[in-house]
């Protein structure tokens, strides 16, 4: 059967788009051919907020079948954490079957070169765009996150990160050319003459890892990198998250034939209950990439015992804030309220420690001591949850009973700046939803540093008191350097406490936002600009996106003949 997509048509559609974002890794300006205002979507085939939502209810109860090789059985099993039962059913595969069917199609995906393999994954992610509305409810009901949240982050953020892999993977490739005549002049004699051919090679099967609360933003950057050098995808998506990336592996498959290639290229994994197979899978000899979100304990496994594979993880770090001085108070103590409050601090990126001087700090309205501090901002944030509705569209749900446990033990570590309430949902009842805990600690006691000194994911937040700024700035360098930390904030007026905490960020690899009291917050990034973690520090191995997060999954293979 003739192919539905022609080279032609794809390259006229989406070249375009490709080179804007090749503008746009190189000035860091802000782009994104992804509208995040859910009006833009309805038009050219794009389903409308009714329309989404009516496909997203039409797939509760249904068996999703892929017409995936190997499949021996079909599971489900997730519960929204607004408490409805999805009933999707996903195909469960005999990875002895699956995995020699996904390489077989390889060679021809291989041979398609750079520019192709990048347009068809830019088909991929446009027909994905089509279906934003569609996607944040399945991205809603999943993770927990509030519909906006879900629609934006879940949505035009994460399709704007796998278009951003596709363009690094794209610059990778191309840097070396496809051919090169080689002559080295050898005097009287006659020269030698080489023609030379490079041919950008996959690593083999890759295996992305899918996370609970992230299972598009966090997936699509492995997922497309990895399609884009070439290799095929394996996605294992978490199984209180499965059909999100369900869905997207449905388009590309739908692409990746209509394009004439194998659709197994793109396949999934879903697992029965307590099935587990992501181990399983890490070691197999076929899996040579693999892509992981999640625990710091996995993510070292995985690191040590999936040595056949090239292993890119995100796993847990210690947010930390410094807060020295302001010049803006009240617009520090808002923008923090949002940051500690935005999705019940269920993203990796949440500031979790705040570390403040005993003896307070500087602000333009005069001093405000360490109680001070801690008690405005414990009101800034009460002040921003006040309203139910408002605060149910800032939370969202608690993602799953673990996040629960943490929040109710947190009062127990330390005296209770702010404590959590329940808030009801009138729209989903079965929601749990929970406003975020701030707890003051010392940093000078043990028993202190071992609460602040871990995770506690979720909307959980230490205020921590330290001697002077210059303690501040060596306990975020050890938290940094011994933990790990996606993000970090810092509040100064003071340009030596600056300098400082700067030289700290560069010299232990950590992602810097200085003094945001407006619009942005230090959780959020911005794709074609902001990258995601370093690679340099505990918390990832590897960044979201730049050149070493997609060099590494192919290798340039050379052909000599004599000219």
């Amino acid at each position: 059967m003739a192919a539905a997509l022609t080279t032609h048509q794809l390259i006229a559609t989406h070249r375009p788009t490709l080179d804007q974002a090749l503008e746009a890794i190189r000035t860091r300006a802000y782009w994104s051919p992804h509208p995040e205002h859910p009006k833009a979507y309805g038009e050219q085939g794009s389903l409308d907020a009714a329309a989404g939502k009516a496909a997203f209810d039409a797939l509760l109860g249904t068996r999703l079948d892929l017409g995936q090789p190997g499949t021996d059985d079909f599971t489900g099993g997730e519960v929204s954490p607004y408490g409805i039962e999805l009933g999707v059913t996903y195909p469960h595969a005999d990875l002895d079957v699956l995995l020699p069917a996904m390489k077989a199609g390889q060679r021809a995906w291989r041979d398609a070169g750079a520019e192709i393999r990048a347009v068809v994954c830019l088909e991929i992610l446009k027909r994905i765009s089509d279906r934003t509305h569609e996607f944040a409810h399945a991205v809603m009901h999943t993770s927990g996150q509030a519909f906006m949240m879900a629609f934006q982050a879940g949505g035009p953020h994460a399709q704007d990160r796998g278009l951003e892999a596709v363009t690094y993977a794209y610059v990778e490739q191309v840097r070396t050319p496809d051919t090169a005549e080689w002559t080295k002049p050898q005097g009287k004699r006659d020269p030698l003459a080489l023609t030379k051919q490079f041919t950008s090679v996959p690593r083999g099967i890759a295996l992305m890892i899918g996370c609970n609360t992230f299972p598009t933003w966090n997936g699509y950057p492995g997922l497309f990198a990895s399609l884009a050098t070439g290799n095929a995808v394996l996605v294992k998506p978490h199984p209180r998250a499965v059909l999100p990336l369900a869905l997207t592996v449905q388009v590309a498959r739908q692409v990746l034939a209509e394009a004439g290639f194998d659709p197994n290229l793109v396949a999934l994994a879903a697992e029965r209950p307590g099935e587990g197979i992501a181990k399983t899978l890490a070691v197999r000899p076929e899996i040579r990439i693999i892509d992981y979100t999640g625990s710091t304990a996995f993510g070292d496994w995985l690191e040590a015992n999936a040595r056949q594979a090239q292993v890119y993880t995100e796993k847990a770090g210690v947010n930390t804030v410094l807060v020295e001085s302001t010049g803006n108070y009240k617009g520090m103590l808002s923008n923090l309220a949002f940051s500690l409050s935005l999705y019940s601090g269920q993203m990796c990126t949440t500031p979790q420690n705040l570390l403040i001087p005993r003896d307070g700090i500087r602000t333009e309205e005069g001093p405000r001591t360490f109680d001070e501090v801690v008690a405005d901002l414990a009101r800034s944030v009460d002040g921003l949850l006040g309203d139910d509705a408002r605060a149910n569209g800032l939370l969202g749900a608690i993602v799953n009973p673990d996040v629960k446990a943490r929040l109710e033990a947190a009062a127990g570590l330390g005296e209770v700046a702010l404590a959590s309430r329940e808030i009801a949902n009138p729209e989903f009842p079965g929601a749990v939803v929970r406003t975020p805990v701030i707890v003051k600690l010392d940093g000078a006691k043990p028993d202190d540093e071992a609460a602040y000194m871990s995770e506690c994911f979720g909307p959980v937040s230490f205020a921590v008191a330290v001697d002077s700024a210059s303690d501040a700035v060596e306990l975020l360098r050890r938290t940094i350097r011994e933990k790990g930390a996606m993000t970090v904030g810092a509040y100064t007026i003071d340009e030596e406490v600056e300098e400082a905490v700067v030289e700290v960020c560069l010299e232990e690899s950590a992602q810097l936002s200085l003094n945001l009291t407006g619009g942005v917050y230090v959780n959020q990034t911005a794709a074609f600009s902001d990258f995601h973690g370093s690679g340099g520090n505990p918390a990832a191995n590897s960044a979201l996106c730049d050149g070493a997060f997609v060099a590494n999954r192919f290798r340039v293979v050379e052909v000599r003949r004599e000219a």
